[in-house]
C-alpha cells in the first residue's frame, strides 16, 4: 500500500473527460480524451489494500485489483501489466466495455464514491501497448495435440490463447469475415477502436494461434467432421439469438434487430460496401430496450444523423443510489447515463409497444405506446393511454434469447436446457467427449468479463482432458444462471 492514507486525502472520483459532445458524435472515435497521469495516480492511491478486498469477489476474472493499483500509484507500470495479464488476457476489452462489478465491490465505495478501477486498469493495458511491453508468449513445447474453438468472441479469445500457450495447436473458427465476433461488429468504435482488437490478434498470431474467418461451422463443416479432425472442441459460439417482439406491424420494413443495424454500421466503417444499408439519417429512430445494446444505437443513430432519437423501456427508471434489496457489496440496478444518452434523444420509462403503424406504401411511420402497468406481477399496457411517436426506423435492443443451437442439436445431440443455452458440466465438458462449452452458449447472454473468465476456466478443463493434469488456472466453475443485461 503505497500510500495508506490515500483515500482520507483524495476523496472524489475522478475520470478522464469525455470530448465535447459537438465534436465527437462527427466522427467514430473513443469519447474520452487522454486521460492525465497524474489523476490516474491519485486514483490509484485511494485504493486501501484492503484485509479482504471484496474487489476480488466483484470481478469473475478474480483480478489482483490491489496490487497493480499500488504498482501504478509508485509508476511501475511494467510490473503492473505484468499482474493485471496474470488473471486477465484481455484488460483493453474489459476496461473498455465491462460494466465494472469491481468497483461495486469496492469497500470504499461503502462510504465514498468506489476505486476507479476500470480506468486504472485500461491505462495499465494502453501504457503497455505503447511501450512495447505486450510481446507474443509462444508455448516453450508443443503437444501434439489439436483443439479447435468456435467462435472468436471474447470467450474463444481467451480459451484460444490459454490453450496455444499450454502448447496445444489451436484453431478458431469464425463465420464472419473477420475475426472478433461480437467485438468487431457489435461494438461501436466510439465504445471500442477496433485497433485495440487487431493489436491482441496480432499478438495470438504470433504465439502460434491461427484464425480461419468465413468459415460456418455446421453448414461448410460438419460438428462431427470437425470433432474427427481434432482433438478436442470447445463451442464458444455466444448467445445470438434475438428476443423479438411479436405485436402488430412487427414485419413493416424500418423494423430491424438492433444487432443488424449495428453490424451494417461496423462494417461500413470498416470500408465494406454494404448494400441496403439501414442508417438513421434524416430519419426518426426509435429504439426499444435500456441497455447497452440500446445505448449502442442511440450513439449510432447520433453519428449518422438522425432526426430524432427516442429510447424506450417497458420498466420502472431505476433510481439514482443503491436500491436497498442489492446492499453492498452486490453489482446494484442504478440510472446510468453513458455516453450515448449525453448526446441527446430521449429516453422514456414504463413505456409499452403496442403496434408498429405503416404508412401509404407500407413502411413503418409510427409506434403507438401506453404507459406499463403491473398486474399479477405482469408489465402489461394501460388502457386509455396510447399515444403514438413517430418512428422511421425502430431497433428492437431486447437482449438475447440463447445460441443458434439447431446444427448442434441436429450434428452433435447436445441437449438445451430450460433457459435455452447449451447443457454442460461444472467442468464445461458436454455429454459428447471432448466438446466443452464457454462464454454465453452455456451461461445466456453475460458480461465481457464473464465470457474471458469462462473462457480462461475452460481451457483449463480442456487442457487436463487433453493431458490428464494442467498448470492453467481455472478462475471459475460453470453456472448455468443467466445474467440479466
Amino acid at each position: 500500500m503505497a500510500d495508506p492514507k490515500g483515500f482520507l486525502k483524495v476523496t472524489e472520483r475522478e475520470l478522464p473527460k469525455r470530448r465535447p459532445v459537438p465534436v465527437r458524435i462527427m466522427d467514430w472515435k473513443e469519447v474520452y480524451e487522454q486521460g492525465d497521469p497524474a489523476q490516474l495516480r491519485r486514483q490509484a492511491g485511494r485504493c486501501m489494500d484492503c484485509g479482504i478486498p471484496f474487489c476480488h469477489q466483484g470481478c469473475p476474472l478474480g483480478n489482483l485489483i490491489p496490487e497493480w493499483n499500488d504498482l501504478m500509484y509508485r509508476g511501475e507500470g511494467r510490473a503492473a501489466i505484468e499482474r493485471l495479464h496474470a488473471t486477465n488476457n484481455f484488460p483493453e476489452f474489459t476496461g473498455r466495455l465491462c460494466p465494472a462489478p469491481c468497483e461495486s465491490a469496492c469497500v470504499l465505495g461503502i462510504n465514498q464514491p468506489a476505486v476507479t478501477i476500470k480506468q486504472v486498469e485500461v491505462s495499465i493495458i494502453d501504457q503497455a501497448f505503447g511501450n512495447g511491453w505486450v510481446q507474443p508468449q509462444p508455448p516453450g513445447r508443443l503437444t501434439g495435440k489439436t483443439v479447435a474453438v468456435v467462435g472468436s468472441g471474447p470467450a474463444g479469445l481467451a480459451a484460444a490463447q490459454q490453450l496455444t500457450r499450454a502448447g496445444h495447436t489451436v484453431a478458431v473458427y469464425e463465420r464472419d469475415d473477420r475475426i472478433g465476433g461480437l467485438l468487431r461488429y457489435g461494438i461501436p468504435d466510439f465504445k471500442m477502436e477496433k485497433k485495440h482488437l487487431d493489436l491482441r490478434l496480432a499478438q495470438m498470431t504470433a504465439e502460434g494461434t491461427r484464425f480461419r474467418a468465413g468459415v460456418d461451422i455446421g453448414v461448410d463443416i460438419t460438428w462431427d467432421h470437425l470433432r474427427e479432425r481434432y482433438d478436442a472442441v470447445v463451442v464458444a459460439t455466444g448467445a445470438l439469438v434475438p428476443r423479438d417482439l411479436p405485436v402488430p406491424g412487427r414485419d413493416l420494413p424500418g423494423v430491424h434487430f438492433a444487432m443488424e443495424y449495428l453490424t451494417q454500421s461496423n462494417r461500413h466503417l470498416a470500408g465494406d460496401e454494404v448494400f441496403d444499408q439501414i442508417s438513421a439519417e434524416g430519419k426518426h429512430v426509435v429504439v426499444l430496450g435500456g441497455g447497452d445494446t440500446g445505448a449502442d444505437c442511440i450513439g449510432t443513430a447520433h453519428r449518422q444523423g438522425a432526426l430524432s432519437v427516442t429510447n424506450l423501456a417497458i420498466g420502472r427508471q431505476p433510481g439514482e443510489a443503491r436500491p436497498e434489496h442489492q446492499p453492498w457489496p452486490m453489482h446494484p440496478t442504478v440510472f446510468e447515463v453513458q455516453s450515448a444518452h449525453e448526446e441527446g434523444g430521449v429516453r422514456q420509462y414504463l413505456a409499452s409497444t403496442v403496434e408498429f403503424l405503416a404508412n401509404e406504401v407500407g413502411e413503418v411511420r409510427a409506434i403507438r405506446v401506453a404507459e406499463t402497468e403491473y398486474l399479477d406481477g405482469r408489465r402489461v399496457p394501460k388502457a386509455g393511454t396510447e399515444r403514438e411517436i413517430p418512428a422511421d426506423v425502430v431497433l428492437l435492443a431486447l437482449g438475447f434469447t440463447g445460441p443458434e443451437s439447431r446444427a448442434l442439436d441436429e450434428q452433435l445431440q447436445l441437449t438445451v436446457t430450460d433457459r435455452g443455452n447449451l447443457a454442460r458440466e461444472a467442468d464445461y465438458a458436454t455429454a459428447q467427449p471432448g466438446v466443452f462449452v464457454a462464454g454465453d452458449a452455456g451461461r445466456g447472454q453475460s458480461l465481457i468479463v464473464w465470457a474471458i473468465a469462462e473462457g480462461r476456466a475452460a481451457a483449463s478443463a480442456v487442457d487436463r482432458y487433453l493431458e490428464g493434469d494442467t498448470s492453467l488456472p481455472s478462475p471459475i466453475a460453470a453456472t448455468a444462471r443467466a445474467i440479466s443485461i
